[in-house]
């Protein structure tokens, strides 16, 4: 073959590639952003979930025992997602555990769901005499946590849902005994 009959195929193959990878590349583009568009779809914010009704979820709690949320059917339920080696999830647990006991008679329940499993936890629990349910997990309780509008994993995370079950109040981050207790008074 002659020097210019190679040069003519090379470019020629070339001009083919670059066509190639230039329709590859576009489609590519539009998957991504129909993947970006399902995740922006299905990713729930604090303030999306505001007003919604909250399906039944189930998960263990210290003790391996399944416990489901539809146990506090009726009563205005703080959900707050923790971890023990969160500094300001452990902060704001105590104020948690005396507006339980302060208005448990009043229709308040309390769940912690520690981002952790029930061995990490355990020694914490009974250290800070926590009277309420602490359920645990990993992934099951990112996903609940997303689900209720915790988008960015952040932690503490607290969500507070009224006696028919639809969220009223979320909080990225530490909420203080006085914070709590406006956002839960007026439910019970």
């Amino acid at each position: 073959m002659k020097r210019w009959q190679i040069l003519a195929i090379g470019g020629v193959l070339a001009i083919i590639s670059g066509l190639a990878g230039y329709q590859l590349q576009q489609h590519q583009k539009t998957e991504d952003n129909s993947v970006q568009e399902v995740v922006a779809e299905n990713s729930m914010t604090p303030e999306n979930v505001i007003n919604t009704k909250v399906d039944d979820f189930s998960l263990s709690d210290v003790d391996g025992e399944q416990r489901n949320l539809s146990e506090w059917q009726g009563k205005v339920i703080v959900i707050n997602f923790w971890a023990t080696w969160c500094p300001p999830c452990r902060e704001e647990i105590p104020a948690f555990i005396e507006l339980q006991e302060q208005y448990s008679n009043d229709g308040l329940q309390f769940i912690g769901i520690a981002l952790q499993e029930a061995e990490e936890i355990r020694d914490f629990i009974i250290e800070f005499d926590v009277n309420y349910p602490s359920l645990v997990g990993t992934d099951d309780v990112i996903k609940l946590a997303n689900k209720l509008g915790n988008n960015i994993g952040a932690l503490p995370y607290t969500v507070i849902i009224n006696r028919d079950g639809v969220i009223s109040f979320t909080r990225r981050g530490p909420l203080s005994k006085s914070e709590a207790e406006l956002a839960i008074k007026p439910l019970l």
